[in-house]
């Protein structure tokens, strides 16, 4: 119940940012820095203090839950549907075929997701409909591996072979007969994959891989902070 009143404090935060934030988050102000130069600390007219540029941080969070949830639902969603076709497919689909399509997947799980994104990332021009590429193709490995696996032992059911005695074409088992017993499966893998995926945003932006300025995202707050460490650790602490 904990965790469920944190997602939802952050999805409404998230969905309802341009009402609730009190500034532009990439309005820089005259007075948003000290005479040094400096980020403001949290105050009454900048509830989280400000960041290297002057702008407001607590606007900033607010519109990078937007980018990260963004990413984490569509990034996940592409690489929970691939996942699925394929682990269908190839669970379904006996002999070589199915056999060579889970090779494939060897070599991606070999790579660990992190750099692979990196190189991934550092290959295509940055930007957000390229992170939300570049997550998908990482993560879309492991549900595939999950989905192939039970596929097999759905095949060998009865009612399967009872299906395919009646004349049903492949495609109609595969929709009608198999994947309803496998949502459970992709449901559970779906929703730990939005995690999954917010961070693997985090660390791409934190290393100037991921979403690119000025779009706020909460990696790249950190990123552009880490200099302000000691002296404004809050640029560092709040988005982490």
């Amino acid at each position: 119940v904990a965790g469920l009143v944190i997602i939802a404090v952050f999805v409404v935060a998230a969905a309802a940012a341009p009402g609730i934030a009190p500034f532009d988050p990439s309005e820089q102000f005259f007075d948003g820095l000290t005479l040094e130069g400096s980020p403001l600390p949290p105050n009454s007219h900048f509830w989280f203090g400000t960041d290297t540029n002057g702008r407001d941080q607590f606007s900033r969070l607010l519109y990078g839950a937007q980018t990260s949830l963004l990413i984490g639902i569509l990034a996940n969603g592409l690489a929970v549907m691939v996942g699925t076709a394929l682990g269908l497919v190839a669970g379904y689909v006996p002999g070589i075929a199915g056999a060579a399509l889970m090779r494939f997947t060897d070599p991606m799980m070999a790579f660990p997701p992190l750099l692979l994104a990196i190189a991934l990332a550092a290959i295509l021009k940055p930007g957000l409909n390229i992170v939300i590429l570049v997550i998908a193709l990482v993560n879309w490995v492991q549900i595939a591996r999950v989905i192939y696996t039970e596929t097999i032992a759905l095949s060998e059911r009865e009612y399967i072979e009872a299906a395919r005695a009646l004349g049903a074409s492949n495609g109609r088992i595969l929709l009608r007969h198999m994947l309803p017993h496998l949502i459970p499966t992709i449901i559970v893998y779906a929703t730990l994959g939005i995690a999954t995926t917010v961070l693997l945003e985090a660390m791409l932006s934190f290393l100037g891989r991921g979403v690119q300025p000025p779009t706020p995202a909460w990696g790249m707050m950190i990123f552009e902070s880490q200099s302000y460490f000691l002296n404004a650790p809050w640029l560092v602490f709040i988005p982490g």
